[in-house]
């Protein structure tokens, strides 16, 4: 309780535009940079381009996630029904 916290998602390689609209379908998480605040924020990465030791590869987009105070089943519910919009058929997360 009163607890959050802040990581990031490898995800397979997906089109810019279909993680545009995943982040659009999410309702409890904003975009943007974590400011110190209480709520839940996600925003696409490249760390890549800004790792300074050693190397990391992956293929996908990076998700970068600050977790605020909500309900942790809300913000999981809230985070399935955005990456469904990544699965090949509507409403699969298979």
């Amino acid at each position: 309780p009163g607890a959050g916290g802040l990581f990031g998602i490898d995800l397979d390689p997906f089109a810019p535009l279909r993680v545009r609209a995943m982040l659009i379908r999410l309702n409890l998480f904003g975009r943007g940079f974590p400011g110190g605040g209480y709520e839940s924020l996600i925003v696409p990465s490249n760390v890549q381009k800004d790792r300074l030791s050693g190397s990391w590869h992956f293929e996908g987009p990076l998700l970068r996630l600050s977790v605020g105070l909500e309900d942790p089943e809300d913000l999981i519910q809230d985070l399935e029904q955005g990456l469904c919009e990544l699965a090949p058929q509507a409403g699969s997360l298979s």
